[in-house]
Order: C-alpha cells, then structure tokens, then sequence
C-alpha cells in the first residue's frame, strides 16, 4: 500500500469527532463547562453509559478535559480543552455545510 493510502488527514480527524453523540457533547461544550448530569440532560436520549464513553474517547483524544473534585457526592466537570478549542472553527464549518446540504436535499424534488 503506498503512502497515501495510509494516511489521510481527513479520516484522521473524522475518526476524532465520529461518534453519533459526539457533535452534539462538542456543541454543549462549546464555550462552558458542564456537569455529567447537565449533559445527560441536555441529551436525553443518549443512555449513561454511552455518554460516559463518548466523554472518554474524547478526554483520550484531547478534545475535552475532565476535573474531578474530591467531595462527597463526586462533582466531575467537563470542558473544551485548549486543543478541543481548535475544533470550533472546523465544527462550525462542518455546521454550514450541513445545513446548505439539508436545504438542498430538502427541496432537491422542488425544481
């Protein structure tokens, strides 16, 4: 196989921000930090344990920073890290694009 077909940047960063919760943990993520019961509020849909290992993938990639603090019961906090902050342009790009492809699929018929 030769070099190109090894790497591609596009599917390395895709393989950072693919997951079907992940998009939307970024956008509540974006400029504030949160609870993991905020977010599981903010998702309803997503179960605990699906959450919980979004949240690692992230925190492993380097998108996300996780506090713990020590108290009783545990109070963990979630934020954009510096590195994460560095998707906001291409996410928001990637959100353009995805609602000029929505308006075309959705009135493709109407031509």
């Amino acid at each position: 196989m030769d070099e190109e077909m090894r790497y591609c940047p596009v599917a390395e960063a895709l393989a950072v921000i693919s997951g079907k919760w992940k998009p939307y943990i970024f956008r509540h993520l974006t400029g504030q930090t949160k609870r993991f019961g905020e977010l599981q509020r903010a998702l309803p849909q997503i179960t605990r344990k699906t959450l919980t290992q979004q949240l690692r993938e992230m925190e492993d990639d380097g998108v996300i920073n996780r506090t713990v603090y020590p108290q009783v019961p545990p109070k963990v906090e979630y934020f954009l890290s510096d590195y994460g902050k560095t998707l906001i342009p291409v996410m928001s790009s990637l959100s353009s694009w995805g609602q000029e492809h929505f308006k075309r699929d959705n009135h493709d018929g109407d031509q």
